[in-house]
């Protein structure tokens, strides 16, 4: 199986002065603004951070929600968390680290089971695989 999706992007001007746009296939985002202010100078607006994140946050829950059913635990309520960290060395920037932070509702859940398929769904989850970062995980149950 295969399965193609597309995001696209329009950058016009300098890196500085200029502005883009970003879009999905499916029309969730279309010609959302970004820019090296929203990037790097905390103006409110979207990044490709916060893209990256949201990416990995949802990718994990659902992956989480696979694997916990495969171990007999059935999830109420997964909300799941992704920091992107981007940092700067000698070479430019670089995405260094994700942490995942996810709480669940899943009543009567043995939280043994829960803590192995959470760390399995961590490193298994396609947006995981993607990454050359370090991809730490807070998980815990809720009641």
């Amino acid at each position: 199986m295969s399965i193609k999706k597309t995001g696209s992007a329009v950058w016009e001007g300098s890196l500085k002065e200029g502005k883009g746009q970003v879009s999905t296939q499916s029309g969730a985002l279309k010609d959302q603004p970004y820019s090296f202010g929203k990037r790097f100078e905390g103006e409110p607006g979207s990044n490709p951070e916060e893209l990256i994140g949201a990416a990995h946050a949802s990718c994990y829950s659902m992956a989480l929600s696979m694997i916990m059913g495969e171990a007999g635990l059935t999830p109420e309520r997964i909300a799941t968390e992704a920091s992107v960290t981007l940092e700067q060395d000698a070479d430019g920037f670089s995405i260094t680290r994700v942490h995942l932070t996810t709480r669940v509702r899943s009543p009567g859940a043995d939280p043994a089971a829960f803590q192995g398929a959470a760390d399995k769904a961590k490193e298994g989850c396609p947006v995981s695989k993607l990454f050359n970062a370090e991809i730490t995980l807070d998980a815990a149950l809720e009641n």
